[in-house]
């Protein structure tokens, strides 16, 4: 858990007391892991075309089933286990409606108009990881609601176009943070971003908001990372709870949440989207 710092003080660096160790990949590892983010992105531009009202989240996770299957992947969240679970995920995609922020599973509930889904979806392929998500509008939903999946989409958009060789993380964070909290939004605390390579979470962390703990273990961006940036938004409060299946976040106060993620490789140009398809 990150312990909030308040306000959005400038980065002293003297507060840095570690610099988080983060595997630097080669391009053939990285070629990789552009081949897994493409078929995430495959997938998601699929669900994208397919959400609407009266559709299932089970058809929508069916449809993921069938292009993991043609491509010879492994999907990466079916069978992960959760101590706060009794039973371990299963589904190929995680589909969070509404106050839903993350973990939701695919079932017999349909969309609705006016409805916002999350799907989140990551997949294994030659031994290497891609993972991203995408929030859809099903229909129109409240202004307020569009807003808020315009603005978490243009948090992430900021790390995209931010992230680059020599560049602490924290600096990144606290100009997604502060894009959010001007809007009137919350970012989430308890779910962040991380480092993607063999293993879907991996070394480091990458909290989308500033804390003490991040000053003290930032990120210096170095060529070769690869990093899932996960800005998931509020539209009230930030603090979350999970539902008894162990599984289902969603806000304590059941306002809706936005999120959107990348798989991205830092370049000397900059940072590459490995999952590039999967932007609306």
């Amino acid at each position: 858990m990150f312990q909030v710092i308040d306000g959005l003080q400038a980065v002293n660096d003297n507060v840095r007391t570690k610099i988080m160790a983060v595997a630097i990949r080669t391009e053939r590892e990285i070629e990789r892991i552009r081949n897994a983010g493409g078929i995430v992105a495959r997938i998601l531009k699929n669900l994208q075309e397919v959400a609407e009202a009266g559709v299932t989240t089970a058809h929508l996770a069916e449809i993921a089933d069938a292009v993991i299957a043609e491509t010879g992947s492994v999907a990466l969240f079916k069978g992960v286990k959760n101590p706060t679970a009794k039973t371990a995920f299963p589904a190929s995609i995680c589909a969070s409606i509404n106050e839903q922020v993350v973990h939701g599973i695919p079932g017999p509930r349909k969309l609705n108009f006016g409805d916002i889904i999350s799907i989140d979806c990551g997949v294994k392929l030659n031994g290497y990881c891609g993972d991203a998500a995408v929030t859809i509008m099903i229909g129109q939903p409240t202004p307020q609601v569009q807003r808020l999946v315009h603005v978490t989409r243009e948090l992430l958009d900021i790390a995209v176009d931010q992230a680059q060789p020599g560049c602490w993380w924290s600096e990144i964070a606290r100009r997604m943070q502060h894009h959010a909290e001007q809007a009137g939004f919350g970012v989430i605390r308890d779910y962040v971003g991380h480092g993607i390579g063999r293993k879907m979470h991996e070394d480091p962390k990458l909290p989308n908001f500033v804390s003490q703990e991040l000053l003290q273990n930032d990120i210096l961006l170095r060529k070769g990372m690869i990093l899932a940036v996960e800005p998931m938004v509020a539209m009230g409060s930030y603090k979350v709870k999970v539902r008894p299946d162990g599984w289902t976040v969603i806000t304590a106060d059941g306002k809706p949440a936005a999120h959107f993620e990348h798989t991205l490789a830092i370049t000397q140009n900059g940072a590459e989207v490995l999952t590039e398809t999967a932007r609306n």
